[in-house]
């Protein structure tokens, strides 16, 4: 299991898989690999219980074997956050750089979604948006936000989501909106954290 997650490939196809099942086709795409190569990755990662299959027509799925998968990346991303100081120059210059502001925890976000005062605003790509979102969420890919400004209510803080903690999609549209005058703010975490916290959910037909 420890030489399956030593390889970045498969930390990335984790990642991706964190917020829903993919195909090996879509998975490979996502990462860059030949679908021969992405299948031998998913393979290792199957043979060693990180993520599990199932098979819809001629298709097979792929998905995280279960919630402590996502607790297993999360505690690696803690070690090398604590004690990696590449890592630290990373989170203290990239991040920071772009949003220093205390995130918004989950609590505080689920309740004041239900005042309807703020706009969740995920900032993936569409079919991870599909796949699972936090509800009543505004899906609207980083690639798109400044075509779409419109849908955004000025005078509504924003909360941005996307992938994790450090998920650079995020991080990149609470900059730009900050900029544009928007009042917005960061989730603390990613769509995995939100769910396997137990927290409701959405998902498109």
């Amino acid at each position: 299991m420890a030489r399956a997650l030593g390889h970045p490939h498969r930390l990335e196809m984790l990642e991706h898989l964190a917020q829903g099942e993919r195909g090996v086709e879509a998975l490979s795409e996502r990462v860059g690999l030949s679908i021969a190569n992405g299948s031998q990755h998913l393979q290792q990662l199957r043979r060693t219980g990180l993520v599990a299959s199932r098979r819809d027509g001629k298709f097979v799925l792929y998905r995280l074997a279960d919630e402590t998968v996502l607790s297993l990346l999360y505690e690696l991303r803690q070690v090398a956050e604590r004690n990696v100081a590449e890592v630290d120059r990373i989170v203290r210059g990239y991040f920071a750089d772009r949003d220093s502001m205390e995130p918004v925890s989950r609590e505080e976000l689920l309740e004041r979604s239900r005042t309807g005062l703020v706009t969740v605003l995920d900032v993936r790509p569409e079919d991870e948006f599909a796949v699972g979102h936090l509800p009543g969420a505004v899906n609207i890919p980083l690639s798109e936000l400044e075509a779409r400004l419109a849908v955004l209510d000025p005078d509504h803080e924003i909360v941005a989501y996307c992938r994790s903690a450090y998920c650079v999609l995020s991080f990149e549209a609470v900059a730009e909106l900050r900029r544009r005058g928007f009042r917005v703010r960061r989730l603390e975490d990613g769509y995995p954290e939100w769910r396997a916290a137990g927290l409701p959910v959405e998902a498109n037909a």
